[in-house]
């Protein structure tokens, strides 16, 4: 896989000698910390001088460039903005990393040494500062770049970045934690990037090395299997592509099985060109990303080994490419799904519902999971009723509803809930089968429709539908992610996961 440059976060008690770069914190309008005092005052106030600048107000993620007086041994000192203290939240933090990226990037610097003092007053503790900024560096740094792996391309240079502070093991572990999920995301990106004649349903095991090296158990069902299985709505998905569909089954036992796992649905499909109900071209071009919903559980469970959450978790990747030839599957088509309901097909551009269909039901009867969550790239529906901010939640528990909502807010990753009601059942009678795979009217509202459609292969299992589309790509350069893939998702289900992960807690 295409490597970013890597940051090396060490933790140390001073300023190491000969650090170009000194990073010292301010929180709004406030004074400096105790150490950034004393490096104020060996500078003779210059620093704090330099901050009472009109155009510099102490924001979160605002950088103050000074360049070094003789006094101090860097180049170069610069002050991070963390916004008011009382207003601080991990999210504020995050950003305010990022932000010091995005600087040191700007000027080329590849190391520095940034100064943790304590922030009185903080509405965040303490043991979080470090955490977070080295979270929201990580996730402005990634890049991904195809380029970087020809024979004798030269690697763009990590990075070293110093915390400079006292020992804390609180801080470590927050630290380490926020290290896996920097590491979920930005596998989650990388797979969401890779094009589509390289990441296909069968190399996509190959790509998941890194799970199994972090002591995730690694299953792939092959199209045999499908079809002994009687997964009819997944092969049919596949048919006319020469790379066969998959399911792939990822297992962590972090409580050793203790408890029923969580279980999370990923939609996997790997290029979506409509089928027989073709995309425009321009519409196809994003389509190497309609597999950011498996992305994202792939991420979500690296990040919950590589900090060693004590949970057991399964993910379910339905694994497919939607291509037109004289093998496809047609509207018109009546399918037999892994759970013996029968499936009209009003258009094979809504694959990623029948994809779905049979890998919820096999997640759900197999491992009769406590809770099952599917993460899908799935309507152009709720883009057109959410547009760019929220992403759609369907589920019929409100507890669950509410905690991830808040999972979602304090991330970063906003979600909104939609209606998931008996009422939409009405519009998928079929006088063929016992479904239809869309609504008649092509102008209602689909997302709901979709929704109804998927609950109907959960087995009655607590279940929520996250439905992503719009969310897999950012078209341009953002505070926190680069154009390309987002790793939308990961970091919202592993706060979820951390809070509880049930909707009962």
């Amino acid at each position: 896989m295409p490597q970013s440059p890597e940051i090396a976060f060490q933790t140390v008690a001073e300023v190491p000698d000969g650090a170009p770069v000194v990073v010292i914190l301010k929180a709004g309008r406030r004074g400096f910390g105790r150490q950034a005092q004393a490096l104020d005052s060996r500078a003779g106030g210059t620093l704090a001088r330099a901050c009472e600048a009109p155009g510099f107000s102490g924001k979160s993620g605002e950088c103050l460039d000074i360049l070094s007086p003789g006094s101090l041994a860097a180049r170069r000192v610069v002050v991070l903005g963390l916004g008011d203290a009382e207003a601080m939240t991990p999210l504020s933090l995050t950003r305010a990393g990022a932000g010091l990226a995005a600087f040191l990037e700007g000027k080329g610097e590849d190391a520095a040494a940034i100064v943790l003092d304590a922030i009185e007053g903080a509405a965040v503790a303490g043991a979080e500062l470090a955490g977070r900024l080295a979270f929201g560096m990580r996730l402005r740094r990634y890049r991904f770049d195809l380029r970087n792996k020809r024979p004798g391309a030269a690697a763009e240079a990590g990075w070293t970045i110093h915390l400079v502070g006292p020992q804390d093991r609180d801080a470590d572990a927050h630290l380490a934690r926020m290290s896996a999920v920097a590491d979920g995301v930005e596998f989650a990106r990388t797979l969401v990037n890779l094009p589509s004649n390289i990441l296909h349903p069968d190399s996509f095991v190959d790509h998941l090395e890194p799970l199994r090296e972090a002591g995730i158990e690694i299953e792939a069902l092959d199209a045999a299997e499908l079809k002994r299985l009687g997964m009819n709505a997944l092969l049919a998905v596949g048919s006319a592509s020469q790379h066969p569909p998959r399911i792939v089954v990822l297992r962590y036992n972090g409580k050793k099985g203790a408890d029923a796992p969580l279980a999370f649905v990923g939609k996997g499909v790997c290029f979506d060109s409509g089928g027989l109900c073709t995309k425009t071209g321009p519409q196809m071009f994003e389509m190497k990303a309609d597999m950011a919903g498996a992305a994202a559980v792939a991420g979500l469970l690296l990040a919950l080994a590589r900090q060693g959450s004590e949970v057991d978790v399964v993910g379910v990747l339905g694994i497919a490419e939607n291509l037109p030839s004289g093998k496809a599957y047609r509207p018109g088509d009546v399918i037999t799904t892994l759970s013996g309901q029968t499936v009209e097909v009003f258009d094979t551009d809504c694959e990623g519902r029948m994809l779905l269909a049979d890998t919820l039901y096999y997640t759900a009867t197999r491992f009769k999971p406590s809770a099952m969550v599917d993460l899908a790239t799935l309507t152009y529906s709720v883009m057109r009723g959410l547009g760019s901010v929220f992403a759609g939640l369907f589920t019929t528990d409100d507890a669950v509803a509410s905690g991830m909502i808040a999972a979602g807010e304090a991330v970063g990753e906003r979600f909104w809930r939609m209606p998931l009601d008996h009422a939409y059942d009405e519009g998928l009678q079929s006088p063929l089968a016992d479904l239809r795979q869309h609504a008649r009217d092509l102008e209602d509202g689909d997302a709901p429709y979709a929704a109804a459609f998927l609950r109907h292969f959960t087995d009655n299992r607590p279940w929520v539908h996250l439905d992503i589309a719009g969310k897999e790509l950012a078209a341009t350069d953002g505070p926190l992610a680069r154009q390309g893939g987002v790793g939308f998702g990961v970091q919202m289900l592993e706060q979820w996961v951390r809070a509880g992960g049930r909707a009962d807690r």
